[in-house]
C-alpha cells in the first residue's frame, strides 16, 4: 500500500532510509523565494502571508528592511550561484544530472520548475530545499508546497519528488560553521591581546525563532526531543560539534556558547523560542564579555534574515552594548557545502546504506521519508505533503 504522496516507487512505502538506487532525472532546488525590486516587496511579502489576513499597512513594517536594500532580497542571486556551483561540482564528477530551480513565495515558482522538468521530459526528482533543519517552517511546509505545486500543474501522477534528508549534522554543511568560528576567534585572539577566551569572549549560535507549539512538533513524536523539539535538539547538538571542532587543539575548548533565537514576526501574545539575540547580547557585559561570536546556524546563505538582523541589528546591539561583535560566514557556496549537497543526492542515487551516510552528531542521519506527523502546524493542521507518510 502506498503511503507516501508523490514518491519514486523506492520510498513510496515509506522506510526510515531508503537502500535501493533510484534513477532521478534531474535534481530539484527549491528555496524561499525573494523579490527583485521595489515594487515586489508587498506582492512577495503577501505570498509569505497568504491565508493570515495580515493588511499591507502592517507589511510595510517588514518591508523597509527590503526597501534598505533597494527592494532586492539577496537570496535569488545566492541561489543562482549555488545552481551554477552545484552544476559545476556534478561536471566535475561526471554526474549527468541538470539542476532546475524553483521558489516557494517568488519567481521563478515550484510550479514553473515543474512545467520546465515535464517539457524537458523528466519524471523522477530529487530535492534539495534550502533549508537544514525539522520544524513546520523548514521542512513539511517545502513539502506541502511540492504537493501544491504537482496539483497546479497538473502533474500528480506524472512526476514523483523525493528529497534529500535534512543534512543539520551532514559534515558539507557543518564544516563551514567550524571554519569561520575558528578564524573569528583567531582574529579575537591577535585583536584583543591577552584577552581570556574562557571569560571574556562567548560565541551566540543563532538561529530563526519560530512559534513553541511548532517547536515542541517538530521532528516525530515518538522521538521525545522535549517541549523545543527536533527543531532546538539538532542546532545545540551541531553547535557542540561546532565549538568542539572549532577550539581544540588550541587550548579553548572552555569558551562559553549559547543557542539564541531572531526574526520572530508572530503577535506578542503567541509564545516564540528565546532568548531574542539581542536580549542576550545585552546581558554579557554584566558577565565581564568584551567580545561576541555571531555563529548563523541556522542559515545556508547571507539572505535578509542575515544582512539585516544580524549584520545591521545584533552587530549594532554588540555596540550599543560596548561589545566587539563579529558574525562568521554562512555556507553559502562554500566546496564542503556544495560537495556535501551532491553527496546526499548519491545517497539516494546508490541507495546507501545507512550506516554508511555521513552524520556528525547522535541525532542523525535523518530520516529519507519523513515520519507521520512530523513537523505539524497546529494552527493550520495537515494539509498533504510530499516526501513523507501521511499525515
Amino acid at each position: 500500500m502506498t503511503v507516501v504522496l508523490g514518491a519514486s516507487p523506492a520510498a513510496s512505502s515509506g522506510p526510515e532510509h531508503v537502500t535501493v538506487p533510484v534513477a532521478y532525472d534531474a535534481i530539484l532546488l527549491a528555496s524561499f523565494g525573494g523579490p527583485e525590486g521595489q515594487d515586489d516587496v508587498i506582492p512577495f511579502l503577501r505570498n509569505v502571508t497568504r491565508g493570515r489576513g495580515i493588511p499591507d499597512e502592517r507589511l510595510e513594517e517588514v518591508a523597509h528592511h527590503y526597501r534598505a536594500f533597494g527592494g532586492i532580497s539577496p537570496i535569488n542571486a545566492q541561489n543562482r550561484m549555488l545552481k551554477a556551483a552545484l552544476e559545476t561540482e556534478l561536471a566535475d564528477r561526471g554526474i549527468d544530472l541538470p539542476v532546475l530551480w524553483g521558489n516557494r513565495n517568488w519567481d521563478p515558482y515550484l510550479r514553473e520548475a515543474l512545467t520546465e522538468a515535464h517539457d524537458r521530459g523528466f519524471s523522477q526528482l530529487i530535492a534539495i530545499a534550502t533549508s537544514a533543519y525539522s520544524s513546520y517552517s523548514s521542512c513539511r511546509q517545502y513539502r506541502e508546497d511540492y504537493a501544491i505545486a504537482l496539483e497546479e500543474t497538473g502533474l500528480a501522477g506524472e512526476i514523483t519528488i523525493d528529497k534529500v534528508r535534512q543534512f543539520f549534522d551532514h559534515p558539507g554543511f557543518v564544516q563551514p560553521f567550524i571554519d569561520g568560528l575558528r578564524a573569528a576567534l583567531a582574529d579575537i585572539r591577535e585583536r584583543f591581546e591577552g584577552i581570556d577566551l574562557a571569560s571574556e569572549v562567548e560565541v551566540l549560535f543563532t538561529t530563526h525563532s519560530i512559534p513553541s507549539a511548532d517547536a515542541e512538533r517538530s521532528g516525530p513524536s515518538f522521538r521525545g526531543f522535549g517541549p523545543e523539539g527536533a527543531y532546538a535538539a539538532q542546532h545545540r547538538a551541531v553547535a557542540e560539534v561546532v565549538m568542539l571542532a572549532a577550539t581544540s587543539g588550541v587550548g579553548e575548548t572552555d569558551v562559553p556558547w549559547q543557542l539564541v533565537f531572531q526574526s520572530r514576526s508572530g503577535p506578542p501574545s503567541q509564545p516564540w523560542l528565546e532568548p531574542d539575540i539581542n536580549d542576550a547580547i545585552a546581558e554579557l557585559p554584566a558577565k565581564g564579555v568584551r567580545a561576541v561570536v555571531i555563529v548563523p546556524l541556522g542559515f545556508v546563505s547571507d539572505h535578509m534574515e542575515v544582512m539585516w538582523d544580524l549584520d545591521n541589528e545584533a552587530l549594532e546591539s554588540c555596540a550599543e552594548n560596548g561589545l566587539y561583535g563579529v558574525r562568521t560566514p554562512t555556507p553559502g557556496v562554500d566546496p564542503a557545502y556544495v560537495s556535501g549537497l551532491i553527496d546526499l543526492v548519491l545517497e539516494r542515487v546508490n541507495g546507501t546504506p545507512t550506516e554508511e551516510r555521513a552524520s556528525v552528531t547522535d541525532i542523525g542521519p535523518w530520516y529519507d521519508v519523513c515520519r507521520p506527523g512530523c513537523c505539524e502546524n497546529v494552527r493550520l493542521g495537515f494539509k498533504p505533503a510530499l516526501a513523507g507518510i501521511a499525515p
